[in-house]
C-alpha cells in the first residue's frame, strides 16, 4: 500500500475552495527585525517625497461663459453636471468629463448671484441683481451631443419667474422637499409651485449674503449678513433662532454633511471659522493661511475636508479640524476665485474665477486618475498609513506641509505674520505691565476675540 507523504509548505497551503485564506505562519518577535520601524520610516518619507513629484493637480477648464463667474452648483443626482452663473445673466450647463456645455440658460439681466439645483435633479433655481428669481426645467442631454464638434448649444426658457423689489444675493434648494432659500433685503423661503414666498425672515440687516440649508436638520438653515452677523433660522418658528456679531463680515457659509450641527463660515479677515450652532460664544476652529478675502467655501461629502476660494487668486484645501490648510492650487492665469466646489464623489474640486474660467482640481493632487490594479490600490493604501503613522516626523512634517505659492502671496503671509507677532508681544506686554488684575480680562483666545456678542 503506498502512502501519499504531504510535505509541511503543502500541508499550510492546502484549502478546501479557492475562496479560502491562505495560512500564512510569521514570527511576530521584534528581535528578529529589528531595522522594521526604521525601514517603514523611510518609506513614508519616500512617499510623502513621491507625492510632491507627482503633484500635478490641475485636470483642465472650462470655457464659454464671457463675463466673470459669480456661482455654481452642484447635481445631486449625477456626478456629470455642473451648472454656473455669470456678471453677464448667462447660466450654463456642463458636462463634466468632455468638459463642453450642454445647455445655455437665457434670461436674467443682470449679474446672476446664486444658482442651485433642485433635489431630483431636474429643475434649477437662479436669481440675481434683476431682482428675479427664474426656475428652469432641465433636459438631459442625449447621447449624441457632445459627438459633434459642429453642434449648435441648445437654449432653455424660463420655467417660471418671481419678482421682488430688491435684488438677490443667493439661494439654496431644500435638501428634501420642493423648496428653496433666498438671501437679499431680506431671507425667504419658497416653493417651487406657488407664486409667493412662504415665509420672510428680517432682523434688522441691510443685505443678507449668503444663506444655506442644514443637509442633516432639514427644517434650519443659516445665512450671513452685511453686518457682520450669522444667524440661525427655523421655518417651524416665526422668528430667527439666534445670530452673532463678528468684528468683520462673513462671505458664505456651508454646513458639515455629516455632523448636523456644525458649519463654518467665510470671513473677509482672510479667517475661516467654525462653529457648533448649539454654543455659538466661541469657534471651535480657526483656519488660516489666505492672504486676503475668502469667497467661497464648500465642503467634501465625506465631511472630512472642505475647499476655500480667496480673492488672492488661490483655493486651498483644509481637513475640517485643521488650523492651516493641508494644499494650495494657483495658476498664473487664475484671478479672484469667487467660487469653489466639491463634485459629489469627493475626487474633484471646481473652482470659478474672474477670468471667464472654471476649472477643475484633482482634491489629492498626486492622485492616480484612471483604473488601478488590485496591486496599486494596496500599494497606495500601504502609502497613506504609512504617512499617518509618522506624519509627526519633522522632516515628513516639513515636507508635506510646503507649498510653492506665488512670490506676491509669500511676502504677504510673511507681513501678516510679522503684524500678529507684534499684535500679540503688544498685548502681553500689556498684561506683565499693568496694575494687577486689569488686563487679564482683554486678553481672549482667537477662537472667541473676533465674536463681539451673541443675541437670541
Amino acid at each position: 500500500m503506498r502512502v501519499k507523504v504531504i510535505s509541511r509548505v503543502e500541508e499550510d497551503y492546502t484549502r478546501e475552495c479557492k475562496t479560502d485564506a491562505l495560512r500564512v505562519h510569521r514570527n511576530l518577535d521584534p528581535e528578529l527585525r529589528p531595522m522594521q520601524r526604521a525601514t517603514e520610516y523611510k518609506r513614508a518619507l519616500n512617499a510623502v517625497k513621491l507625492d510632491k513629484v507627482f503633484a500635478k493637480p490641475l485636470v483642465g477648464q472650462f470655457g464659454g461663459h464671457a463675463d466673470g463667474v459669480l456661482c455654481m452648483a452642484k447635481s445631486p443626482t449625477s456626478l456629470t453636471e455642473l451648472v454656473s452663473g455669470d456678471a453677464s445673466g448667462e447660466i450654463r450647463i456642463w458636462d463634466v468629463p468632455s468638459r463642453k456645455t450642454l445647455r445655455i440658460l437665457s434670461g436674467h439681466r443682470g449679474a446672476t448671484r446664486g444658482v442651485c439645483v433642485s433635489k431630483d435633479g431636474k429643475l434649477v433655481v437662479s436669481c440675481g441683481d434683476d431682482a428675479t428669481v427664474r426656475l428652469w426645467t432641465l433636459p438631459k442631454a442625449q447621447m449624441g451631443d457632445m459627438s459633434d464638434p459642429t453642434r449648435k448649444i441648445p437654449k432653455v426658457t424660463t420655467t417660471a419667474v418671481w419678482q421682488q423689489d430688491n435684488g438677490f444675493r443667493d439661494c439654496d434648494a431644500h435638501w428634501g422637499k420642493n423648496e428653496f432659500a433666498t438671501a437679499g433685503a431680506t431671507v425667504q423661503v419658497w416653493n417651487m409651485e406657488r407664486g409667493k414666498p412662504m415665509h420672510t425672515f428680517e432682523w434688522g440687516v441691510d443685505t443678507v449674503l449668503s444663506v444655506r440649508w442644514n443637509p442633516v436638520e432639514s427644517d434650519i438653515f443659516a445665512s450671513c449678513g452685511t453686518d457682520r452677523s450669522v444667524a440661525l433660522y427655523d421655518v417651524r418658528m416665526e422668528t430667527p433662532l439666534r445670530k452673532i456679531i463678528m468684528q468683520t463680515k462673513s462671505t458664505k457659509l456651508c454646513w458639515n454633511p455629516m455632523e448636523a450641527f456644525n458649519f463654518t463660515v467665510a470671513n473677509e479677515d482672510t479667517n475661516l471659522y467654525s462653529y457648533d450652532m448649539r454654543k455659538m460664544d466661541i469657534a471651535t476652529c480657526v483656519h488660516k493661511d489666505f492672504v486676503n478675502t475668502v469667497m467661497d467655501i464648500d465642503y467634501s461629502p465625506t465631511g472630512r475636508e472642505f475647499v476655500a476660494g480667496s480673492y488672492d487668486r488661490t483655493i486651498r484645501i483644509f481637513d475640517y479640524n485643521a488650523g492651516h490648510s493641508k494644499d494650495c492650487y494657483h495658476t498664473k492665469r487664475m484671478q479672484r476665485v469667487f467660487c469653489t466646489r466639491f463634485s459629489m464623489d469627493g475626487t474633484y474640486v471646481f473652482s470659478a474665477s474672474d477670468d471667464f474660467n472654471i476649472r477643475c482640481w484633482k482634491a489629492d493632487a498626486s492622485a492616480q486618475l484612471g483604473t488601478l490594479s488590485a496591486r496599486e490600490k494596496r500599494k497606495h493604501q500601504y502609502n497613506a498609513s504609512l504617512k499617518d503613522r509618522f506624519k509627526h516626523m519633522p522632516e515628513i512634517r516639513r515636507i508635506a506641509n510646503h507649498h510653492h505659492v506665488p512670490k506676491a502671496i509669500h511676502k504677504a503671509t510673511k507681513l501678516r505674520r510679522t503684524m500678529q507677532d507684534a499684535e500679540t508681544r503688544k498685548a502681553k506686554r500689556r498684561v506683565a505691565h499693568a496694575a494687577p488684575g486689569a488686563e487679564k480680562k482683554e486678553f481672549k483666545p482667537a477662537r472667541k476675540k473676533k465674536i463681539l456678542a451673541e443675541v437670541e
